[in-house]
This record gives structure tokens, sequence and C-alpha cells, in this order.
């Protein structure tokens, strides 16, 4: 038996699987938005099945996206391709991803923003970390969330309130977290707010830095995901 001499990169390896698997799930996710087209024809606990079959497909989805970016950042090639973009934009992506599931469960997400804002930011990014944040919203949550806008001392911030029973201790303190070692039986891995905080400061400005920071006591009584971007 011939010994393989060559050595593996099991992380290269382990992204080219990612990107594959994205790629299947990406046509997943685009024949249950064909289904929801023909939702009307579908008996109301088909329709549930549906919204969460779509949910979960987007939210490992986002997770997937996740880890090529850490990926990438490892390596010293992921792109932040800062652009100005108008907040309004952002927000319609948001609700549009999530028009399905939150009919479909009965959640309602308010929207405060300022007429015509726009900031420095790269889209797809921040839209992916602020879409991650509201799926974790809708999964924890009762029936609402609030996307909050504004501008503050020279910053974007945005915040993302919930109605659930708030972040645990443990994810308060979110600079502790060791992603060697994993909460698994919590169904905490902390990846989410690791990318986040990661995407964040990689966004700079006159020498300062984007950062995110979860809290108690949002408008509802719940949790409260807060992104600030120079």
């Amino acid at each position: 038996m011939t010994p393989v001499t060559a050595e593996i990169d099991f992380a290269a390896v382990l992204a080219s699987t990612v990107h594959d698997m994205k790629n299947s799930l990406c046509m997943l996710i685009q024949s249950t938005e064909l289904i929801q087209q023909e939702s009307a024809q579908l008996s109301e606990p088909a329709r549930d099945e549906l919204a969460r079959l779509n949910y979960e497909a987007n939210r490992l989805n986002s997770n997937l996206l996740q880890l090529l970016s850490l990926y990438r950042l490892e390596r010293q090639r992921l792109p932040v391709q800062v652009d100005e973009h108008y907040i309004s934009d952002v927000v319609e992506e948001i609700l549009l991803k999530n028009q399905f599931y939150t009919e479909q469960c009965g959640f309602t997400i308010h929207v405060e923003q300022p007429d015509q804002l726009h900031w420095f930011f790269d889209y797809d990014l921040i839209l992916n970390l602020l879409n991650d944040a509201v799926a974790n919203a809708l999964r924890y949550g009762k029936n609402q969330i609030l996307l909050q806008f504004s501008q503050q001392n020279g910053f974007l911030e945005i915040e993302i309130h919930d109605d659930g029973p708030g972040f645990p201790a443990f994810m308060l303190d979110s600079e502790k977290l060791d992603m060697n070692t994993p909460d698994l039986t919590n169904n905490h891995t902390g990846l989410g707010i690791f990318f986040a905080k990661l995407i964040a400061r990689a966004h700079t400005n006159k020498g300062l830095q984007g950062a995110v920071e979860l809290v108690n006591g949002s408008r509802f009584a719940g949790g409260i995901f807060r992104v600030t971007l120079p």
C-alpha cells in the first residue's frame, strides 16, 4: 500500500467543501422560494413547515458564509469592499429575506430610521451580519422585533431589539467566548457573535473601529444586538 506523503491542507479542503455545500443550499433556498409563490394552495401545516424549512436553510447558508469568511480572514484574503450605501436598501433586503417566515409565524418587524440615511460599509458583509442577528431574534423572540438605525457621535449605530428572554450572562461578556471550546451542550457555539465582531472591527475610519455589543433591556424587555460603524 503506497503511503500518502503529501500534506493535506485540511482548512483548504474544508473551505472548498463548504463552498460546494453553499451552492447546493442556495439551489434549495431558491426551490423553497418558488414553492412559496404557490403557498396559497398548501394547507396551513404545510405552510408552517415550508416557512420553517426556508428559515433553517437561510440560517445554515448564513453559517456557511461565516465559515468561508473566517477562512478567508485567516488566510488574509477577506476583501472588505467599503462603499456608500443607503440604509433603506439594507432594510428592504432584510425584510424581504424574512418575509415569508415572519408572516407565517405572526412576527412583526418594526423599523426606525432617519430619511435618506446612508453610510460607508461592505454591503454583503454587513447584510449577512444583520440578517443573522435578525434570524436569532426570530428564533428566540415571541412576535416582535425592532430594527433601529441612527447616527451617534460620528458612528452609525444599528440596534436589533427582540422580545425574547434576553441574552444569557456568558453571552453578555462575549469578549471571553473561546472559539476553541464552544458550548455545544447549550447550543451556543459563539460563531455568530465571533464573526460579527470580526466584520465590525474590519470597518475602520480615521483610526476608529466598528464594534458589536450584546445587552439586555430592549424596548420589548428582551435582548439588544448593537453594531456601531465609524
